[in-house]
């Protein structure tokens, strides 16, 4: 199935306006080199939307133009609490069925859930609404610590920024990471977040000085990829002990230090191979893996395909503008 290059969002009655902001930025029009799409957003009818901070915004497109889009995404709102209209789930369960890769993030799974989209998978939402999901669906698989959960042609998100977690892992899984993370640096974002990661830490912002120590190891590490990097030189660049440093890098992180050095090796390596010629085996030690066997063994076992299928992949994924 090729990249997706039309993408509508489906905005409902008290729509989160962050939301559409998120949706906008992600697939709407980017600088020179960057992934653009046919994008438009789309209501029960053309027209004025209310929204969560009381704008009305003008929406241009009916629910009609789901049916032609490669990615459809059911933004949250205020009133997701009453159910969409019957004309809002039969252009959802539609889009669905004629090979749209669904998409929400946020409450706006609760649209996803009462089309019945989601039996029988696992999905997530916003943390506070998790428990409601559950109950008024238990054919759905809530988990709610995810940060996003990907089955396939359906795609849920959690709350709020997580939106972009969401949008950004759809690039990336369609057209590749440096193009993910082409376009998560025009937004000054960070260009990868994994999905198991928790919804809310403790501790999001580091504070005290310890934790600035933390935030320069993890810089050095990212610098330093080619190097082992055992969890015990981690924490003596912190000048921690190993088990003060585990628990304060998952306060800090959400994960653990063996996980993140993982999902950044394998993203380094992704980057790689779509944007240079350079033998998988010296990937391999750039980014930080023994040998080219390892590195295709981690890549199997997370990403699905070994590293040249991936490089067949994305080398020959068209750009657009």
């Amino acid at each position: 199935m090729p990249p997706f290059t039309t993408v509508a969002a489906y905005v409902p009655p008290g729509v989160g306006i962050l939301a559409v902001g998120i949706v906008t930025e992600v697939f709407g029009p980017h600088g020179p080199g960057l992934p653009g799409f046919e994008f438009a957003l789309c209501a029960d009818r053309p027209g004025p939307v209310r929204t969560d901070i009381g704008v009305p915004l003008a929406i241009g497109h009916g629910l009609d133009r789901l049916a032609s889009a490669d990615l459809v995404i059911a933004l949250p709102g205020a009133d997701f609490r009453t159910p969409p209209g019957p004309a809002v789930l039969e252009a959802l369960v539609s889009a669905h069925e004629g090979g749209s890769v669904l998409a929400a993030h946020c409450v706006g799974t609760f649209a996803l859930a009462e089309a019945g989209l989601l039996d029988g998978l696992r999905a997530t939402t916003h943390w506070r609404f998790a428990e409601l999901l559950a109950q008024r669906h238990p054919d759905v698989v809530v988990e709610p610590d995810a940060l996003y959960i990907d089955e396939g042609r359906i795609v849920t998100g959690a709350g709020a920024a997580a939106g972009f977690d969401l949008c950004l892992h759809l690039l990336r899984r369609e057209y590749g990471a440096a193009r993910a993370n082409a376009v998560a640096r025009d937004m000054v974002l960070p260009s990868h977040r994994d999905g198991g990661q928790a919804q809310y830490l403790a501790a999001p912002v580091p504070e005290d000085c310890q934790d600035e120590r933390l935030s320069e190891v993890l810089a050095w590490a990212r610098d330093n990829l080619h190097e082992p990097l055992p969890v015990t030189e981690l924490a003596r660049r912190a000048l921690m002990s190993k088990r003060s440093f585990a628990r304060r890098f998952t306060a800090a992180t959400g994960t653990t230090p063996h996980a993140w050095l993982r999902n950044l090796r394998l993203s380094s390596a992704e980057e790689l191979l779509e944007s240079t010629d350079l033998p998988v085996e010296e990937i391999a030690r750039r980014v930080g893996y023994g040998s080219a066997a390892v590195l295709r063994e981690q890549f199997v076992r997370r990403r699905g395909v070994p590293p040249r299928s991936y490089r067949r992949t994305f080398t020959g994924t068209p750009q657009l503008y």
